[in-house]
């Protein structure tokens, strides 16, 4: 993979994310830091750690090495309010975009120490955040279900906002 291969994988983290923001909003602001499962994380930590990934990769491979994740436990303590929880989303993404946007070829082509204990080249880290973001957007469709909301279906792209539409750049 290289820089202009990851393009259309860029494109649909954009309409995956935008499915996110909407499925966020919808999740009653009073049940951000309950359990909906037992022993998983609240919609707060869960969100936290979706976005936290998202940002850490692209800012990771673009430094040529892979910190630690943040401790969602320890973002969360931050969040306030649902606002404060689609502020962070939305800043993550504009954070993690604009690195994406720095990569290239060399980057992707580039091994990266991780914390993890070995080295992945750069092109499949930026693989891992699709796979990361995607199994806990389900965790978050999950959560929303069982907090009594429908959430939106999940591949309804043209009720997103217009910058994370299909016929959006993909450098919203």
């Amino acid at each position: 993979m290289n820089k202009a291969s990851f393009h259309a994988d860029w494109t649909m983290m954009r309409l995956r994310h935008g499915m996110a923001l909407r499925l966020i909003e919808m999740l009653p602001a009073d049940k951000l830091d309950s359990n909906p499962i037992a022993n998983m994380r609240t919609p707060k930590e869960l969100v936290a750690h979706m976005y936290a990934f998202m940002k850490l990769a692209p800012e990771g491979v673009l430094a040529g090495k892979l910190g630690d994740s943040p401790k969602e436990t320890e973002i969360a303590k931050t969040i306030p309010t649902r606002d404060a929880l689609l502020a962070y989303a939305k800043q993550s993404w504009v954070d993690a975009d604009a690195a994406v946007h720095k990569l290239t070829d060399a980057h992707f082509a580039a091994m990266v120490p991780t914390p993890w204990g070995k080295p992945f080249p750069g092109a499949m880290i930026m693989g891992f955040v699709g796979d990361e973001f995607l199994h806990h957007r389900g965790q978050l469709y999950a959560y929303a279900r069982a907090l009594g909301v429908e959430p939106p279906m999940m591949w309804d792209f043209e009720h997103n906002a217009p910058e994370f539409q299909m016929s959006a750049t993909a450098s919203s």
